[in-house]
């Protein structure tokens, strides 16, 4: 059986090996590609849309149980390099 696990940004439903985990260290949003980092993740589609909604609407906070709004630049420059490739 397939892991399945929900975007935070679109509510989607999608195998767990096309979204990408979003993990809070030190205040910063970090992609946890291979699904190892400690601590409590979020999962998102791997887009610009999904990224730019969960981040703008405070949802990967809401589901990071995060106070105040994280720095989300190096999950974006992750997401840029993800796209350029």
């Amino acid at each position: 059986m397939v892991p399945v696990r929900t975007c935070v940004a679109c509510r989607k439903r999608a195998p767990r090996a096309d979204l990408l985990r979003v993990v809070l260290s030190d205040g910063r949003l970090i992609a946890d590609d291979r699904a190892v980092l400690p601590g409590r993740g979020a999962w998102v589609h791997p887009s610009a849309r999904c990224l730019e909604l969960a981040v703008t609407r405070g949802m990967l906070s809401r589901a990071l149980r995060a106070s105040g709004k994280p720095d989300a630049s190096p999950l974006e420059n992750r997401l840029k390099t993800l796209m350029d490739n």
